[in-house]
């Protein structure tokens, strides 16, 4: 049989694979459902033209990520797949039925006229918001832990109701709409630019409020979470965490004030990249929260090992794409229809 395992930890190595397709979905398609949420606020019909341009050539590549990570877990991690979906059905399925209803007024919003257009610009934006909402109470849901005896899920359906997930997911939208609004200070000018950059200084104190709120909420949900934060030394090794992340927000302020174009982009995406990985550090070693850890969620060895020949050849080839999809349409967007 083909087996890998002898050479390579291939749970470590899925878990990495996975959790990189998690971060890079949340950042590709975190700006462009963050253009949805504020899609309605923006100033002019002229204004949302250049939004919705602006990520028209993204944004359904963009979701390939959300694929990858479900299907990898899938695969890779069958026991947690199996315990994981039934606690967040709802959810889930309320987020894909967000996405889909988004994409087709994405569509339509392009041939639509008059008051017909306005109808697909709300759909636009409710779409985004309850796929950003679900994706938020899910996260807040899972660091809570959902109920396992065994292999079996043995929660409610409505486990996942928690004011805990409900604050994560509020926090996701204003998170997704700094996204958004540093996205447009990079790739609009004039009316859009100014409204974007002005937006993004609004909405980035709803984000430091929120994670603020998340940092102090969190450690107390669970006693391993607490431990591994404020006992010694581990208190000495993570304080560069939360350091650069207050660091970074500095930082965006800064740029946004000055004027700056693509560094505020750049900057909430460091931001983001830096929550997620004080939630790796909170979350290690466990894909189904404090139940199932990576190893015992673990497929067979020589199903791990096939899958990874197969990701070895195929996501260079994603990543050219993608890179090269951004390469192409770079520079600013105008209010001009695409097609």
């Amino acid at each position: 049989m083909f087996d890998l395992s002898s050479y390579f930890n291939l749970p470590l190595i899925w878990g990495g694979l996975i959790a990189t397709a998690v971060l890079l979905y949340v950042l590709l398609d975190g700006f462009d459902l963050g253009i949805g949420i504020l899609f309605p606020f923006a100033p002019s019909d002229v204004c949302r033209n250049k939004m919705m341009n602006s990520i028209a050539p993204f944004w359904d590549g963009n979701e390939t990520w959300l694929i990858l990570g479900g299907g990898g877990l899938f695969a890779a991690f069958p026991l947690a797949y199996s315990l994981v979906m039934p606690a967040f059905y709802i959810p889930i399925l309320t987020m894909m039925l967000g996405l889909v209803f988004r994409g087709v007024a994405f569509e339509f919003r392009f041939k639509a006229h008059g008051k017909s257009r306005k109808l697909w610009d709300y759909s636009f934006h409710f779409g985004s918001l309850v796929a950003t909402f679900c994706q938020g109470v899910v996260l807040g849901a899972f660091v809570q832990g959902i109920q396992v005896k065994g292999r079996l899920f043995v929660g409610h359906g409505f486990d996942w109701l928690r004011p805990f997930s409900l604050m994560t997911g509020i926090a996701l939208i204003f998170g997704y709409a700094l996204l958004g609004a540093t996205w447009l200070v990079m790739k609009t000018t004039q009316q859009t630019q100014s409204w974007a950059r002005k937006t993004a200084l609004y909405v980035l104190v709803y984000v430091v409020c929120f994670i603020s709120l998340v940092c102090l909420w969190v450690p107390f949900l669970n006693q391993q979470i607490c431990d591994r934060w404020f006992t010694f030394p581990n208190m000495l090794y993570l304080f560069p965490l939360p350091f650069l992340t207050g660091f970074t927000v500095i930082l965006l302020f800064i740029s946004l004030t000055r004027e700056q174009e693509v560094k505020p982009f750049l900057l909430s995406i460091l931001l983001f990249v830096l929550a997620y990985i004080g939630l790796a550090i909170s979350l290690w070693p466990w894909v189904v929260p404090y139940q199932v850890n990576l190893y015992e969620a673990a497929a067979a060895p020589e199903s791990l090992s096939l899958m990874l020949v197969g990701v070895v050849f195929f996501l260079p080839l994603i990543l050219f794409y993608t890179a090269y999809c951004y390469y192409i349409f770079r520079g600013k967007s105008s209010d001009e229809v695409l097609y």
